[in-house]
């Protein structure tokens, strides 16, 4: 069974960092302005090193760089998600439009294009870290044979447990809590996301992921509905989808 996340750096402990890239200049700019947001931080240079590290002592967060020599960020983030659910923000070249893509498809949470503000990076950090932990109090949803405890950060369909992202989970939950309306992707993006812009490929692809894990037939979804010209809506019915 997998289980909830749950960071590391509870009480006093800082949250820990894993920065994975094989351009010591660019590891060290995030390292340092992480480090004075207050984070620990360890670095890798390459799949095999960052594995170690993650297994060795398994962090808060990783911040991945998609193209690394021997294995690529794509194959370390499947190899981390086998092992459980922790936050990956992944970093891509800009106008790899397909990377970018594939790289949410493997479980990454959130992507940042280089050339890339470290300020910024820091602060996709805070907000993935933070929509990371369940809100208290927590209330269990149903509906639709789909059951989200967000204390637990536990979902089921049907009794059976989902193995979902961190992203997921939130977005699942969000459905849950607005059934019967529907929702564009910005006022996803705003409201799952935490973002007042963003490319909205990451909503598509997201509930794209979601659909094929809570969805008797994916290609043919009931539960969650496009909504043409507006974006997406939970019917706990599970009427038929119009796409």
């Amino acid at each position: 069974m997998q289980q909830p996340y749950e960071p590391s750096g509870a009480g006093e402990e800082s949250l820990r960092i894993l920065v994975v890239d094989d351009d010591p200049t660019v590891a060290e700019v995030v390292a340092g302005y992480l480090d004075r947001a207050g984070y620990a931080v360890d670095r890798a240079d390459d799949g095999p090193t960052a594995l170690a590290r993650a297994a060795a002592r398994r962090p808060d967060l990783i911040v991945l760089d998609l193209m690394l020599p021997g294995m690529d960020g794509l194959e370390v983030c499947r190899r981390i998600r086998g092992q459980g659910p922790v936050p990956v923000i992944m970093l891509t070249a800009r106008g790899d439009e397909d990377d970018r893509i594939l790289g949410l498809e493997v479980g990454a949470d959130d992507y940042v294009t280089k050339p890339f503000s470290p300020r910024e990076l820091v602060l996709r950090v805070e907000s993935v870290l933070r929509r990371s932990r369940p809100a208290a109090p927590a209330q269990r949803l149903a509906a639709g044979g789909l059951t989200v405890e967000p204390a637990a950060r536990r979902a089921t369909k049907n009794g059976d447990e989902l193995a979902l992202t961190l992203r997921e989970f939130d977005l699942l939950s969000f459905f849950l809590r607005h059934p019967g309306r529907a929702f564009g992707r910005e006022d996803l993006m705003r409201e799952v996301w935490g973002w007042d812009f963003g490319d909205l490929s990451t909503v598509t692809v997201h509930v794209r992921r979601l659909r094929g894990k809570v969805e008797d037939d994916p290609a043919r979804p009931r539960l969650i509905q496009t909504v043409w010209g507006v974006g997406y809506r939970f019917d706990p019915a599970g009427g038929e989808d119009p796409s």
